[in-house]
C-alpha cells in the first residue's frame, strides 16, 4: 500500500511541468534579445556591404567603359581642336563676339594677376629693399638740406663781399 500511495499524483506532475515550462520561457526571454540584436546587426551589416558592393560594381563598370574607349579618347585628346569650327546659330553670333572679347580681356587680366601671385613670396625682400631705399633717401635729404644751408650762407657772404 505504501508503494501505491507513493506514486505521484497528477496535480503535482502538472505543477512540475508548468515549472519546467516557466524556466524554459525565462531562458527564451534571456536569449531572444541577444538573437534579435545579432540578427539585426548582421542584417544591417549585409545591407551596407551590399550597398558598398553595388557602388564598387558601378565604378568598375565605368572604368571598364573608359578602358574600352581608351583608344578613341586618346585620338580625341591628341587631335588639334583649333582647326575645327563649331556650328553656332546666327542669333548667337553677336554673343560669341562679345564673349570672345571678354575672354581676351580675362586672359590679359589673368596674366597680370598670376604675375602678382608669383611675386607674393618676394614681397618681404622687396619691403626690406624699400626700407633701405627710404633710409638712404632720408640721409640724402638731410645732406641736401645741409648743403642748401651752406649755399645760402655762402651766398650771403658773397653779397656782403660784393657790397663792401
Amino acid at each position: 500500500t505504501l508503494d501505491l500511495t507513493c506514486r505521484e499524483t497528477p496535480c503535482f506532475v502538472k505543477f512540475s511541468e508548468m515549472e519546467k515550462m516557466a524556466n524554459m520561457q525565462a531562458e527564451i526571454n534571456e536569449v531572444q534579445p541577444l538573437l534579435l540584436s545579432l540578427t539585426l546587426g548582421s542584417t544591417l551589416q549585409f545591407y551596407f556591404i551590399g550597398k558598398k558592393c553595388q557602388i564598387l560594381q558601378d565604378m568598375n563598370r565605368h572604368l571598364e567603359a573608359v578602358l574600352k574607349e581608351k583608344r578613341s579618347l586618346r585620338k580625341r585628346l591628341i587631335k588639334p581642336r583649333c582647326q575645327e569650327s563649331l556650328a553656332i546659330e546666327a542669333t548667337f553670333h553677336k554673343c560669341m563676339v562679345e564673349l570672345l572679347t571678354e575672354a581676351v580681356t580675362f586672359i590679359e587680366k589673368l596674366e597680370s594677376h598670376l604675375e602678382s601671385v608669383r611675386s607674393i613670396p618676394q614681397i618681404p625682400n622687396m619691403m626690406k629693399n624699400m626700407d633701405t631705399a627710404l633710409t638712404k633717401t632720408e640721409v640724402l635729404m638731410m645732406d641736401l638740406e645741409e648743403l642748401t644751408e651752406q649755399m645760402l650762407k655762402w651766398r650771403e657772404l658773397q653779397k656782403k663781399a660784393y657790397s663792401d
